[in-house]
């Protein structure tokens, strides 16, 4: 039988070589645009987190980015917190809905589906997390074509 005679992992050690960059570090250039798309389901899956902090780094380089929350993508903009509305009941339990505030807080735009909200979850518009703009259905499909137009980089999401 094989024996592993390597020292074992401990706090402080590095595994990967976090340090090599291997592409250039991009930046927008004036009037660049981003548009995130939110199809994906709250809570099941990391995806909503990640992409969440793909636009706060998009954001960041420069990009004027709005994201757009849509179909299940909605929930993702829903007040939430225990036992409170905005009271964390444990460690990263808010972690999407920090993510969205502290986007919005940046300077990017978020909208989210109002059929969505209504049809398909019950929500109200007051329901939505401060500074989320509810658009009507009809603007969904809208919204991308009018970042198509501009060029902008689209990036969707979609789990669900």
């Amino acid at each position: 039988m094989p024996s592993v005679d390597i020292p074992a992992y401990k706090d402080g050690d590095f595994l990967v070589n976090y340090e090599e960059k291997v592409f250039e570090d991009v930046k927008a250039k004036p009037g660049e645009k981003a548009l995130i798309t939110f199809h994906t389901i709250a809570f099941e899956g990391s995806i909503g987190l990640v992409n969440m902090l793909q636009a706060k780094r998009l954001l960041r380089k420069g990009f004027e980015t709005k994201v757009l929350l849509y179909g299940p993508g909605v929930q993702l903009g829903v007040q939430r917190g225990f036992p409170t509305l905005g009271a964390e009941a444990f460690p990263g339990h808010m972690a999407v809905n920090n993510q969205l505030k502290a986007f919005i807080k940046e300077g990017g735009e978020v909208y989210a589906c109002r059929f969505a909200l209504q049809a398909l979850y019950g929500q109200t518009e007051k329901a939505l997390i401060e500074g989320i703009r509810p658009i009507n259905p009809l603007d969904v499909m809208d919204l991308r074509l009018l970042m198509r137009r501009e060029g902008a980089l689209i990036i969707d999401t979609w789990t669900a």
